[in-house]
């Protein structure tokens, strides 16, 4: 991964950053038509999410990853576990802590959902773009990456 140079901000950036967000945001949108609907909170998604990624874990450890209190977080997973999203079991190396994990039933919705999108965005691709801007779509897609995994150091 390259890390250029600081260079003077030219009058399109700003333009385009607007035009990106805009772009992404709408794509998103898109995306998320393509699966069914849940009535998740964003709390409750970025859990899921978090759980799909990482694996099991404690509420504590959720908590902390999500940065709110271990008393939120339980609420949390109390009304996911109460929509059958996820499951607790106890935790093989410490019996007294409990394990979440996501549900079967649940992993099997998931992967349903990201086929859709997945299915949705590989029609939109051939049906849009030609061989060459898919190429450039494809190079694109590392610099999405990179802005995503950016990290703006703190002002002092």
């Amino acid at each position: 991964m390259s890390n250029p140079s600081r260079t003077p901000e030219s009058p399109e950036l700003p333009a385009l950053a607007g035009e990106l967000r805009i772009s992404l945001s709408k794509l998103i949108r898109r995306l998320r038509e393509q699966s069914h609907p849940h009535d998740f909170t964003s709390s409750q998604k970025s859990v899921l999410l978090r759980l799909d990624r990482d694996g099991p874990a404690t509420v504590s450890a959720l908590a902390r990853a999500e940065s709110v209190r271990p008393q939120s977080m339980r609420v949390t997973v109390a009304g996911l576990e109460a929509l059958g999203a996820l499951r607790g079991a106890p935790d093989p190396t410490d019996g007294r802590q409990t394990l979440i994990t996501l549900s079967p039933g649940f992993v099997k919705k998931l992967k349903a959902s990201r086929s859709a999108k997945d299915d949705w965005l590989l029609h939109a691709l051939q049906a849009q773009l030609s061989s060459r801007e898919q190429q450039q779509l494809a190079a694109a897609v590392k610099l999405l990456e990179r802005l995503a995994d950016f990290r703006a150091e703190p002002t002092s």
